[in-house]
């Protein structure tokens, strides 16, 4: 069946859906109130033309989905997958940093305490999240002192010869040995340390004042001394408790600062009314289900949605601002009629959210975030119900309430010019440092970079990448198909190329590159600085980058070749240069022994042309990936081609197949 055939069998039900590519592997996981129309939906006209869902139905060749109760089981199956399956066309959590809780394994014989930050269902008990990190630990380490419960990882469901140093410095009452400590008084002291845990500060100091009298009664005076310290640092950490509280409630807020196609985020968390943590989160690529294309906001109902959701709540949310080039650069606006894609941080936070709390054991009463998106009352319902407590969501637009917001965005803002600007030197000195360290005549404005790809000589081309005021230029890239050289020389091959580049650059009279630079060494110099000579350039600025020492050679001056350091700005941005060419001249190498492949398989299927062929490819991308799904699911091809031709395509690979299967085989027959 292929992927059509499947939409229009699709129930008019809550669930979650999961498209795949050639490979079977899943690229999109979404939930839909209904599946019918969510899916459908991706083959409209206008969603066709969305980055996002342009790029994904290219590559989705088939259709998985489960079914579910209602829209809040879905919203929980779709994280779920989304987690386990992590498709590269979702919004993936990339800080994995989670607060710590401590674990009370109150299923062992000797339970033990201690940080971890994994809550399963085990028979453990678990408390917290607690705020900073550090605290657990020195409430771990309190217990330690006070209540002498172990967090060893010694087994206590036996005994052992002889107890530890912990036992013998008094930090644990000695379960480990028989006979160190009864089994009634080690359940005592982990009672003790779960009603300090949980807070019943007044019942665990009624038990220990009661046990205390009857120490001195009984005139064990070193226990009720015991006893006396542990109601102390009870009355210090109540009164620590008192400062810190206040009537205002626990609240998340969000803040993030989107530039150049990079993301920094911001999460305060604030307990009784005091900011006790920050988490910094970043992105340096976004996948595309972030991007949308620029909008009028002027204009009703043009709002950016990159999941067309007939089923989202209808509810009028308040007056956010234009987000449309938030934190971007004027630069990247819109200009006349173009749409470039812009940050969606509606479809971002709708994701991010999901995956920060949709798992927690521990979700505060209030989150506050900079804009609304579309599944904010779902979320907060599903959050509720889980947590049997009233969850809200909100994106405040006045008081004090998006004065927090403020703040957290301006530190969003400190964040990311400490991530991607403060700590990279400033375009300048850059400059300054590649002329210093080049000896170039001035600070360098345009690189020009050559590298050449073959494979034991077949399809031999190279690439020109262009950096240029501190940024690749990839309109300026070009690409070249070796036409004078045969077989494997890579100088030969050098030699023209730059002898074509810049005898084109002399008859229209451009003006030449601060730089020319060579991936390669002495003999690539060599070549190219040949070619320069016979163009009468000789005085044109050299060099080259030996992949493996990673020195500069300068032409004129190969006998003092410059070493730079390895943390060095200037190698880095050398390196960054010449990886570029290599990726760019390995890709149109590649994509030159795909046609050669081409035609040479696909031109051997009867009735598959040259327009039917390029739909194929485009489709599947691979002229493997088109194998494997004829193999595994030949239905999927109508979705390009028509039954007959999908028959035709289907036996021409399961005939190579036979004929590729080994001839030496021989058949054994039992009597």
């Amino acid at each position: 069946m292929d992927l059509h055939e499947k939409i229009r069998t699709l129930p008019a039900s809550a669930g979650c859906y999961l498209y795949k590519n050639a490979e079977g592997e899943v690229i999109y996981v979404g939930k839909a109130k209904n599946l019918r129309a969510r899916v459908r939906s991706y083959f409209l006209a206008a969603a066709q033309v969305n980055a996002k869902t342009g790029s994904l139905m290219r590559e989705a060749v088939d259709l998985e989905y489960i079914l579910v109760a209602n829209e809040q089981e879905a919203l929980a199956l779709e994280n779920n997958l989304i987690t386990q399956r992590k498709p590269r066309f979702n919004i993936l959590l990339r800080d994995d940093k989670t607060y710590p809780y401590i674990k009370l394994t109150l299923a062992d014989r000797h339970p033990k305490v201690f940080v971890t930050r994994r809550v399963r269902k085990d028979g453990s008990a678990y408390f917290g999240p607690y705020f900073p990190g550090s605290l657990a630990s020195r409430l771990v380490d309190l217990i330690h002192r006070n209540f002498l419960i172990p967090s060893c990882k010694v087994d206590l469901n036996r005994y052992h010869p002889r107890a530890c140093l912990q036992y013998y410095i008094q930090r644990c009452l000695g379960p480990c040995v028989e006979g160190l400590v009864s089994s009634e008084a080690y359940a005592q002291a982990v009672r003790d340390v779960q009603l300090f845990l949980e807070g019943k500060s007044s019942e665990l100091e009624a038990r220990l004042t009661e046990r205390m009298q009857k120490a001195v009664e009984e005139m064990q005076f070193e226990l009720a001394a015991k006893l006396r310290d542990h109601i102390l640092t009870l009355h210090q950490a109540q009164h620590r408790q008192r400062i810190a509280s206040a009537e205002e409630e626990d609240v998340d807020v969000f803040g993030f600062h989107f530039e150049g196609g990079m993301l920094a985020l911001n999460l305060f968390h604030m307990r009784a009314g005091k900011i006790v943590d920050r988490r910094e989160m970043f992105w340096e690529e976004l996948p595309e289900i972030a991007l949308t294309e620029a909008f009028d906001a002027t204009e009703p109902g043009s709002e950016p949605n990159l999941e067309p959701d007939p089923d989202l709540s209808s509810e009028a949310a308040p007056a956010a601002p234009d987000l449309t080039n938030f934190g971007m650069p004027a630069a990247h606006a819109p200009q006349g009629d173009a749409q470039p894609l812009t940050f969606s941080a509606a479809a971002f936070l709708s994701a991010l959210l999901k995956q920060l709390y949709l798992d927690q054991t521990y979700v505060p009463r209030n989150i506050y975030v900079p804009v609304d998106f579309p599944d904010r009352l779902l979320l907060a319902e599903a959050l509720s119900r889980r947590l049997n407590r009233k969850i809200e969501i909100s994106a405040p637009q006045r008081g004090e309430k998006r004065s927090l917001l403020d703040l957290a965005g301006q530190n969003a803002k400190q964040s990311f010019d400490q991530r991607f600007r403060i700590l990279q030197p400033s375009l300048q000195a850059i400059q300054d440092a590649l002329q210093d360290a080049l000896m170039l005549l001035e600070p360098p404005q345009r690189i020009e970079c050559f590298d050449i790809s073959h494979i034991q000589g077949a399809e031999t081309v190279a690439s020109m990448v262009v950096w240029e005021k501190g940024a690749m230029k990839n309109s300026s890239y070009r690409k070249f198909k070796i036409k004078t050289v045969t077989g494997v020389d890579d100088f030969a091959s050098m030699r023209e190329v730059v002898h074509r580049r810049y005898s084109r650059l002399q008859q229209e009279g451009n003006p030449m590159p601060s730089l020319v630079l060579i991936d390669g060494g002495l003999g690539q110099l060599h070549a190219a600085a040949a070619a320069l000579d016979a163009l009468g350039l000789a005085a044109q600025p050299l060099a080259s980058i030996a992949k493996r020492e990673e020195i500069l050679y300068l032409h004129g001056q190969e006998d003092e070749p410059v070493v730079l350091e390895r943390r060095s700005p200037v190698l880095h941005l050398v390196q960054k240069i010449r990886d570029e060419s290599h990726r760019f001249a390995v890709n149109y190498h590649r994509k030159r022994r795909q046609m050669r492949d081409r035609a040479s398989e696909l031109d051997e299927i009867p009735g598959v042309g040259a327009i039917t062929r390029r739909r194929l490819l485009e489709h599947f991308g691979s002229i493997q990936a088109l194998q494997q799904t004829a193999q595994r699911d030949p239905e999927a091809l109508t979705a390009v081609v028509n039954k007959p031709t999908a028959e035709k395509i289907r036996r021409f690979f399961a005939a190579r197949l036979d004929a590729d299967a080994p001839s030496h085989l021989v058949k054994i027959t039992t009597h």
